[in-house]
């Protein structure tokens, strides 16, 4: 990095791709196993999903009390402020929390209440992603979608879908993600991660997404990326993630460079940084250094994630005025 590069800190930016539980920190999760009699989860080196989706469950598994959830929060809410994020938009699967945390909905508020008091502390703007998990039924997905509505304008700004991509494609849950835009909440949905293409298309035709979460694959289909560069929609990439997932060789080989030259909207985000490693502050240093990305560049990715996401008005000028004095400093 160049001696006079700009501090990538003090770049206002969105966090759009961050699993609630995948952001916890380190001491966090062994504090909280160790308090529960639980062996502490692994929480690097998968190499495969299925690995990562084991790990990532028993992350979920720690958060016993409401009082856990809250300082999962607080602490995820801390570290947006310190990698200068402006807003952070977690997602989460309710269900995984039933067992021990209660109802969904009950679930629900209590993490709404608890983004509210962290952002009212911190002055970091919050909202949720509710998430379906797409290796379960479309119906259950209907009931989720059903509760993020009621939410819409209540903290919940989006509904997604996660999971493993392959053999469960997107257009099942068409159903679900009406609901969700029905009511007003953005379409983010996971897809060309794991599948390729055709998952995208899915994603774009029949769930009318407004951001993709990953999205990365769309490079092996050249149409679909010009098609993605003539539309509004976002792809949420996580650079990291893909190396560690096996979705790409290595970073150097990403094809985050390629999508924005060829006119694709980006953000960039952590995904998981529990168990991945990098949190967002991380990965745009990584884009820079060894993407080669341009502050020009990278000031255009924030401003994206500004843009994309589910924030107010207000927040997102704030915001992109902070990116052009950031791009204006020498």
């Amino acid at each position: 990095m160049p001696p006079d590069a700009r501090d990538l800190a003090a770049l206002p930016k969105a966090h759009l791709h961050l699993h609630l539980e995948g952001g916890m920190r380190p001491g966090t999760l062994r504090e909280l196993a160790t308090r529960n009699g639980m062996p502490v989860p692994e929480i690097r080196g998968f190499g495969n999903f299925g690995a990562f989706a084991a790990m990532y469950v028993a992350a979920c598994e720690v958060l016993t009390s409401a009082d856990d959830v809250a300082r999962l929060i607080d602490e995820t809410v801390d570290d947006a402020l310190a990698a200068g994020a402006v807003h952070v938009e977690p997602g989460m699967f309710l269900p995984h929390h039933r067992a021990r945390l209660g109802p969904d909905e009950q679930v629900l508020e209590l993490v709404l209440d608890a983004l509210a008091t962290a952002s009212a502390r911190t002055g970091v703007s919050t909202g949720l992603m509710v998430s379906a998990d797409r290796t379960r039924s479309p119906e259950e997905a209907v009931e989720q979608a059903r509760l993020a509505a009621r939410y819409a304008g209540r903290g919940v700004v989006a509904f997604g879908l996660a999971n493993d991509e392959h053999g469960h494609p997107p257009e099942p849950f068409a159903e679900a993600f009406g609901i969700a835009r029905a009511a007003g909440l953005l379409s983010t949905p996971h897809a060309g991660e794991l599948d390729g293409p055709a998952s995208v298309r899915g994603a774009l035709e029949v769930l009318g997404a407004d951001r993709i979460l990953h999205g990365v694959r769309a490079v092996e289909d050249p149409a679909l990326v010009q098609q993605l560069a003539q539309s509004e929609v976002c792809l949420d990439v996580c650079p990291t993630s893909n190396v560690l997932l096996s979705v790409v060789d290595d970073l150097a080989a990403h094809p985050l460079p390629a999508l924005l030259d060829a006119g694709v909207r980006c953000s960039l985000n952590a995904d998981d940084p529990l168990l991945f490693g990098p949190g967002l502050l991380e990965e745009y240093a990584l884009c820079r250094d060894i993407l080669g990305l341009s502050d020009a560049q990278l000031a255009a990715v924030a401003s994206t994630s500004l843009t994309a996401s589910g924030a107010s008005p207000e927040v997102v000028a704030n915001g992109l005025s902070g990116v052009d004095a950031w791009l204006a400093a020498v």
